[in-house]
Order: C-alpha cells, then structure tokens, then sequence
C-alpha cells in the first residue's frame, strides 16, 4: 500500500502548507519565533512585536505544556489561549500552539492558525486522527526515539483523514550524549525530503537545550534544506518558567536572523520576511 505521506513518481516537489502569510515548502525558509510558554501578556506582546520586526513571519507559544515533573511550570491553559489570541489580533502574525488532549483541539483550533503535536504525542494516535479532522494545518513533531519511518506513519494518521496540511518538525532525538538537550539529526532533514513531499522544520531549541547552540544548528540546517525553523525567545531567558537555558533573548535572536539570510541564498532560498 502506497502511503500519502509519501513521495512517489507521481510526486514533484514539496506539499506547501500556508499558514497566514507564511507558505511552507515554497521557496522562502519561514521563521517560528517566540516564548517556550505563555508567560504573561506582556511578555508574549513584547516578543511577538520583537520577532516580527526581526523577520519572524509565525509566532509560537505554549498555553499547554507537556513537562516531564507534574510540578513544573505547564502552562496557563485557556488563559494562555486568551492571550495568544489578543497578541494574534494586536500584531497580526499567525500563531501556532500545541495541543496535548484530544478534548483541547476545538477550542486551540479557534485560536491557532496551526495546531501542534508534540514530540511527546507524536504517537497518540487518536490525537493524530482528530487533529486530521480539525482540518487546520499542523505542525507534527519527531518523538524522542521514532525512526524516520515511524514519523511518516504519524503523519499517515493526519493525512488519512484528508488534511494534506502537515509540516514535519526535526527536534532532536534521545542518544547517549548529555552535553545537549537531544541529538539534532540534520540528516533527517534531506532524508526526509527524499522519503516524503512533506516540508520539514528544524527546533534547534530543543534539539540542543543550549541558547549559544542554537544558532548554529540552525545555520546547518537551512545548509541542509529546512523550509523553515522554529526558534524559542524570551524577553529575559534568565527568568523564564520555561526552558530558559534554549531560549534567544532579543540580541541574540537578531544576530541570527542576520545571518540566516546569507546561507539561505547559498542554497537558492531567502527568509521571508
């Protein structure tokens, strides 16, 4: 049986995902930018005005927050969603959350132009299924240990219920190594392009857990054909209730996104902007 996700002879080119203005798979590198978590108003206001400006076409941020302690910071929940959806109608950028519970996916869907599915959830199945049915877009993203082929299954289950309208996203898998937060595998990204149609994004957030190895990996992976990053920012990483060590403060985001531009062009691509 020939899966949807993959790619075939019949197949050319990348699936474009739109989201807003942001159309992934095309030949722009779109940039995802902003807080791990909602933290307040005032924060997401304040990084969401500073990404946009710096070229970030889609901002992210948490109102659920799947978090290995129970007693974690997991987010504010439908207050979060409030303010993801204030910010949206403020700054006009489109917004893209995750959604943990299959109970959650309606009233997400009515505020985010793209529903993520975590790293955690990438094989609950139901919520996979749901998510296909919503019809949004959706952003899936790689499990701590799935095979490429495991991914693409994953995707299957979205795909199956007629939602063309999925972006894969490397984000580091689980080895032996301690240094990093996960193990980015860069090689995922062409790979991927060869086994599916599908546009991929890289988390260098999360693939690495260190802010000064974010830019980095970012860079080699738009050498490597990412159409698109997903980048975390915060005001002040320091006092962050989430993932503050992988978080960009404002300089440090800018730094990048000047230096994305050059090795998008060396690949025959530019950031949208």
């Amino acid at each position: 049986m020939q899966l949807i996700a993959r790619r075939n002879e019949e197949t050319e080119g990348t699936t474009q995902v739109q989201v807003g203005n942001a159309v992934f798979g095309g030949p722009q590198v779109i940039v995802i930018a902003g807080p791990c978590a909602i933290e307040s108003y005032e924060q997401l206001l304040a990084t969401a005005q500073e990404v946009k400006r710096l070229g970030a076409t889609v901002l992210r941020g948490g109102a659920y927050k799947p978090r290995t302690s129970p007693y974690s910071f997991r987010g504010k929940g439908e207050t979060g969603l409030e303010i993801l959806a204030a910010i949206k109608k403020e700054t006009g950028l489109p917004v893209v959350t995750e959604v943990m519970d299959v109970r959650d996916i309606e009233r997400v869907a009515a505020v985010a132009d793209m529903i993520q599915i975590g790293s955690r959830n990438m094989q609950n199945f139901t919520l996979l299924s749901e998510a296909g049915r919503s019809r949004h877009p959706v952003f899936l993203k790689r499990g701590l240990a799935a095979t490429l082929e495991e991914w693409i299954y994953a995707a299957e289950y979205i795909l199956a219920e007629g939602n063309d309208q999925v972006v894969l996203c490397e984000r580091g898998i689980r080895t032996f190594e301690t240094y990093t937060r996960n193990t980015v595998d860069i090689t995922a990204i062409p790979a991927m392009k060869e086994l599916s149609h599908l546009p991929i994004v890289l988390d260098p957030s999360h693939g690495t857990g260190r802010w000064s190895l974010v830019a980095p990996v970012a860079l080699a992976g738009v050498a490597a054909g990412a159409d698109g990053l997903m980048i975390e920012v915060h005001p002040q990483p320091s006092e962050a209730m989430s993932d503050g060590s992988q978080s960009l403060n404002f300089k440090h985001f800018a730094e990048l996104m000047q230096a994305l531009n050059p090795v998008a062009r060396a690949v025959g691509r530019k950031v949208m902007a």
